[in-house]
């Protein structure tokens, strides 16, 4: 597991959810050549079945949607996180909140206190919808 990976995890578990309760998958599940950002139509290509295949058979209460993709798939917005960050959407019925992907808050540590806020949201989505 790389940087990003780690500091999900305890961002995850500073928020009071244990790995075990938690199911990471990535939206896109192929990456264009040359690691380019996917067109509208790979995007649809690489989530269409397989993502919505993956939540439904996972079932969970809550969606965390972490990164620029997640955040418009899920959202089915195209702004940016930093609009769509605040909000609960509804995927499919299923309660999502978005967040910047842990990449960036690497390389722009003082967003980390957002993405906290963001966490709490997930928190206080998932009591709700208990």
């Amino acid at each position: 597991m790389g940087r990003a990976g780690r500091l999900l995890d305890l961002m995850l578990m500073s928020a009071g959810f244990r790995r075990e309760q938690v199911y990471i998958c990535n939206v896109l599940k192929c990456r264009p050549p040359e690691n380019r950002n996917p067109l509208p139509d790979e995007m649809d290509a690489c989530t269409r079945h397989w993502l919505h295949s993956q939540i439904e058979l996972i079932a969970p209460r809550v969606l965390l949607a972490v990164g620029k993709f997640a955040a418009q798939v899920l959202s089915g917005s195209e702004e940016s996180i930093g609009r769509l960050r605040g909000r609960v959407f509804s995927w499919r019925g299923t309660p999502t909140v978005v967040t910047y992907h842990p990449a960036y808050l690497l390389r722009s540590p003082q967003m980390t206190r957002v993405a906290w806020e963001d966490l709490q949201l997930l928190r206080k989505v998932l009591h709700e919808h208990a």
